[in-house]
């Protein structure tokens, strides 16, 4: 009887379930926080890997340059080339990667009430991530929102879409690129944004 008080939880008191649920997004954010530090940490590889100065990119993370300066020493004894940054890139990371940021120029312009956007959150805050499953849910998502929101969005949007839509029902081709999975994402993301803003 002891061990079901204790997962019912007494007036007053919280139940396992409660615990488990708070436990689980602290989890959550420690597990999130941990994976944008080593994002980081590979993202300043890309930069010093695209000639960037560590003054530069000490400056633009908001780091001191020692700090910065370990992190390339940690990471000195696996040199790779730097990615491509062309928007076309057949990769399923690139391609997620955009289909990403296309979901949040969606969101931002449909001021939020856009279906992907919960998605977007949970993905954004590390409560999700990159599967098939949830990959395909911001498809689905997305699809739903550029038909509902047609006249609402510019028709690059549809276009952007059904690019990366036929690109990641393709076969994956080839040697994987040497980039993480991670670091291609917050690429293509960011220069998907850019290129629907005409930027």
């Amino acid at each position: 009887m002891a061990g079901e008080e204790s997962r019912v939880g007494a007036p007053g008191t919280l139940t396992e379930e409660q615990a488990e649920r708070m436990l689980t997004e602290i989890n959550e954010v420690i597990r999130a926080g941990e994976e944008m530090r080593a994002l980081r940490a590979e993202m300043i590889q890309v930069f010093a890997g695209l000639g960037w100065t560590q003054d530069t990119i000490a400056r633009l993370a908001g780091m001191s340059q020692p700090a910065v300066s370990k992190q390339m020493t940690k990471h000195r004894e696996d040199p790779s080339a730097p990615p491509a940054l062309t928007l076309d890139q057949p990769d399923a990371p690139w391609l997620e990667g955009r289909l990403w940021g296309l979901a949040e120029e969606i969101s931002e312009l449909l001021d939020g009430a856009a279906h992907c956007t919960r998605h977007l959150d949970a993905l954004g805050r590390g409560r999700k991530r990159f599967t098939p499953q949830t990959v395909d849910a911001l498809r689905r998502l997305v699809e739903a929102d550029l038909r509902a929101s047609a006249t609402e969005l510019p028709t690059g949007f549809r276009a952007a879409y059904d690019v990366i839509s036929r690109g990641l029902d393709l076969p994956a081709q080839g040697e994987p690129p040497a980039t993480s999975a991670s670091v291609r994402r917050t690429l293509a993301r960011r220069l998907q944004r850019d290129r629907l803003r005409g930027a």
